[in-house]
């Protein structure tokens, strides 16, 4: 489900699960770099492979209940402050509904229930009229005449029908995901359906539920989507139909994840969805208002964690953005091939089937999380659109000259995170034979250690290099340091390890704890003379 950036602006309040990356004395931050991003938090009800507690389930029941249920015009910060996802959300209440029992269990069914089923939801969520529904080939549109759940007019229907016709055409006929499980004639029909609601009140674009699971299958499931009834631009701050697009691209690819494993890791179902929007409505460019929350501003977050009152998992778009463009866009497919639950697939965790998918291309997953990261420092040379983008931060700056020619930096880096050091040569040493000597102590190899260089050069040819870690994690590196054709050279420190204890309760991958978190890289450079 999306969010707009400022419903949501609000400190997070759950307990730590994972400490934030610091830095040692030896490696000071320069004013204005990067500061460090919020630490992953304890779900806050954190569905395992083994069936989750009473007090879970309550716990899932009551945020779902605040989030559907929450006052029209109610404040930004009162309808968000601490909550998931409405979309993952009801996931996790489909997860639990067995839990619950007598009220409850009622209660939990009548959130799940389609709006059409309105006289069965006590909350009041459902339609309170009758309802009439247009349909293409695939899908089934239903709405209401009258209420605060109308549309604005026919055509507002039509425009709605239409886009969500070219996001089926997109996601499961050109780009050939699975196509959302049949869902039995419900809705009156085998096709898909989608609900016109007014969600603006709630704070909602729209969101989608999982409704049943497939037969032979555990987290395979059939579903339906809502969406805002007219997307006012009062309420969402963008035209109408910019925001119908990005939000049907998002929400329609979260019911195609249902039809993989919708019981998968909450960063890889927010961030693909996310991705999807530049797929299906680039130009709209609705994605961009969350880039301040991903790697490209923050590289010392994780790459997989999930902010139940943030956005890094909607920002981190740009990872599947950066993969896309160099191994081709279906390599988001295969790690959802990986990833998913349906008959015969490996059923892997997120970064278990990222780390698989990319296997030895571009030298395995540090390597090209490692140049991913790099890249972040510089996106307007790297992106087709990264000029309207943030620029990751650097943990350090330094000058060398002939009267200083080393420095040396100790930092810890979290899993999936990086960090960067940026190295410039002082007018002095002007010389063909100035070169920049790179020595990296880093965690070993098996721990996902990598290093990344980029050199900076005046002609504006840059170039990149890979400093080659032996099992241990040591290694060396000489690039050029010629002050009249080198301006400066960054080193990007990556610690993309995939390896955790899963089942711990967090919002990370397998909803685990990273066996390499905080690991620690010394780095020195020298300017030698060769």
């Amino acid at each position: 489900m999306r969010r707009p950036l400022a419903a949501a602006l609000v400190a997070l309040s759950t307990a730590l699960a994972v400490l934030p990356a610091t830095v040692t004395p030896t490696a000071t931050a320069e004013p204005g770099t990067a500061p460090e991003a919020p630490p992953a938090v304890t779900a806050p009800a954190a569905a395992g492979d083994a069936a989750i507690t009473v007090e879970a389930a309550r716990r899932t029941l009551g945020e779902a209940t605040e989030v559907l249920d929450a006052p029209a015009g109610a404040a930004a910060s009162e309808r968000v402050e601490g909550r998931l996802d409405a979309t993952l959300l009801m996931r996790d209440l489909l997860v639990a509904l067995p839990t619950l029992e007598g009220a409850e269990r009622r209660q939990a069914e009548a959130l799940l229930a389609r709006p059409t089923e309105g006289s069965r939801d006590p909350q009041g969520d459902g339609y309170s009229v009758r309802s009439t529904k247009r349909c293409s080939s695939t899908i089934c549109l239903h709405y209401v005449t009258s209420t605060a759940d109308r549309p604005t007019s026919k055509a507002w229907v039509g425009k709605n029908l239409k886009v969500l016709k070219k996001v089926w055409r997109q996601e499961v006929t050109k780009m050939g995901y699975r196509r959302p499980v049949k869902d039995g004639n419900r809705g009156g029909n085998g096709k898909f359906d989608v609900y016109l609601k007014e969600l603006g009140g709630k704070g909602l674009y729209g969101y989608c539920v999982p409704e049943y699971r497939k037969k032979g299958t555990r987290w395979v499931a059939s579903g339906y989507c809502v969406l805002d009834n007219d997307f006012a631009q009062a309420q969402f701050g963008a035209p109408p139909i910019k925001s119908l697009k990005v939000t049907a691209a998002h929400e329609f690819f979260h019911a195609i994840q249902f039809a993989y494993d919708f019981h998968e890791d909450r960063w890889l179902m927010e961030s693909t969805a996310t991705w999807m929007e530049e797929r299906v409505a680039d130009g709209a460019d609705d994605n961009r208002q969350y880039l301040s929350a991903s790697q490209v501003k923050l590289p010392t977050s994780s790459l997989d964690v999930f902010q139940p009152s943030g956005f890094a998992q909607y920002g981190n778009w740009t990872f599947w953005e950066y993969l896309g463009r160099r191994f081709g866009n279906g390599i988001v497919k295969q790690v959802w091939n990986k990833a998913g639950a349906f008959k015969g697939a490996p059923n892997m965790y997120s970064a278990q089937a990222l780390r698989k998918t990319v296997g030895r291309r571009g030298g395995g997953l540090p390597s090209v999380f490692a140049a991913y990261a790099a890249s972040n420092t510089a996106p307007a040379r790297y992106y087709p659109e990264g000029s309207a983008w943030p620029r990751a931060g650097f943990t350090k700056r330094v000058t060398l000259s002939k009267g200083s020619r080393r420095d040396s930096s100790s930092v810890t880096i979290n899993h999936l995170a990086s960090r960067n050091i940026g190295v410039r040569p002082a007018a002095d040493l002007s010389g063909r034979k100035w070169r920049l000597r790179i020595t990296v102590n880093a965690p070993k190899r098996a721990a996902g250690s990598a290093v990344h260089v980029l050199v900076r050069n005046k002609s504006g040819a840059w170039s990149r290099k890979t400093v080659a870690l032996n099992r241990s994690g040591y290694g060396k590196k000489m690039v050029s340091f010629n002050a009249k054709k080198v301006s400066g050279v960054t080193i990007t420190l990556a610690n993309a390890s995939t390896r955790y204890r899963c089942f711990k309760g967090t919002n990370l991958s397998c909803r685990g704890l990273s066996r390499d978190q905080g690991r620690t890289f010394a780095l020195k450079v020298a300017a030698v003379k060769r």
